[in-house]
């Protein structure tokens, strides 16, 4: 067996790790979008919006150059660039549709370009371009486990991150 393409390990493991946040995401209730564990954490509702409205920003940079997320974000802080949260179904809704621009995305950027750096010198930012796109998923891990944290404050089980094989 061949050693795995960077490009292709990237969309194999971001779709993985989708389905592992759906499962996590399918345990969340309505009445539950406005809680925090305290008053300066974001809701559950803010973590959830958080996670597409940044992986959106950060793709266009990676992708296109494009730094109007982090433009705003970095000087301005979290909330300038989040704004207000929806109702469950509105914010799940975006959550796949972001992912799935991603991955549609990702696969028609030419792989020979993840070594390219995105460079914006007023906010010392210099990464390239696959360097940006797996910070994607680690964000998406680090934020699900959080919301775990939150869904376990509030009681409700959930389940472990493997399903267990019988032999």
């Amino acid at each position: 067996m061949g050693s795995m393409e960077l490009k292709e390990f990237f969309l194999k493991q971001k779709q993985a790790i989708r389905g592992r946040t759906r499962q996590v995401t399918a345990l969340v209730r309505a009445q539950q979008m406005d809680w925090r564990p305290e008053k300066e954490a974001l809701s559950i509702g803010e973590l959830l919006r958080h996670l597409w409205v940044s992986e959106e920003g950060v793709r266009r940079a990676a992708l296109e150059g494009n730094f109007a997320y982090y433009e705003r974000r970095i000087p301005e802080g979290l909330r300038a660039v989040l704004g207000a949260p929806r109702g469950l179904e509105d914010e799940l809704r975006d959550l796949e549709r972001v992912h799935e621009e991603t991955l549609r995305a990702v696969a028609d950027f030419a792989e020979e370009r993840w070594e390219e750096e995105r460079v914006h010198e007023g906010l010392g930012y210099r990464r390239k371009v696959g360097v940006i796109l797996m910070g994607i998923n680690e964000h998406e891990i680090h934020h699900r486990a959080q919301l775990m944290t939150y869904l376990r404050i509030l009681g409700t089980p959930v389940a472990e991150a493997m399903n267990r094989r019988r032999r």
